[in-house]
């Protein structure tokens, strides 16, 4: 399993959210963060705002599933064209156990494709 955290401008949550359900991954866990990347914050007039509000959208899915799901939050997130400093970053990391706290159970996770070659 894989875990995609995307940082993505706070305008643009609702449809990434929206395009990941409608494309049949409805589990994501939202988070507000504030930030800054390479642009270093943002300067108006005197005032310098070094830390930019963002939302950091995460979700686990299967390692087929991973480059699908990192393609909709891409093609959702960007801004229009070719994109904009500030459209957000994706984060991508291997998913070693998942527990369900309810039942107690240890979900089965599938070896990332990497593994799955050698």
């Amino acid at each position: 399993m894989i875990m995609i955290r995307a940082i993505v401008r706070p305008e643009k949550a609702d449809e990434v959210l929206a395009s990941l359900m409608d494309a049949g991954f409805p589990a994501v866990t939202r988070y507000a963060v504030a930030g800054r990347g390479k642009q270093r914050g943002i300067k108006i007039g005197d005032i310098t705002y070094d830390e930019i509000p963002k939302t950091m959208l995460m979700s686990v899915v299967g390692a087929e599933d991973k480059d699908f799901v990192i393609q909709t939050i891409m093609d959702v997130a960007r801004s229009e064209g070719k994109g904009a400093f500030g459209d957000g970053k994706i984060f991508v990391s291997d998913v070693d156990e998942v527990y369900t706290i309810s039942s107690g159970l240890k979900e089965e996770t599938a070896p990332a494709e990497e593994e799955v070659a050698t």
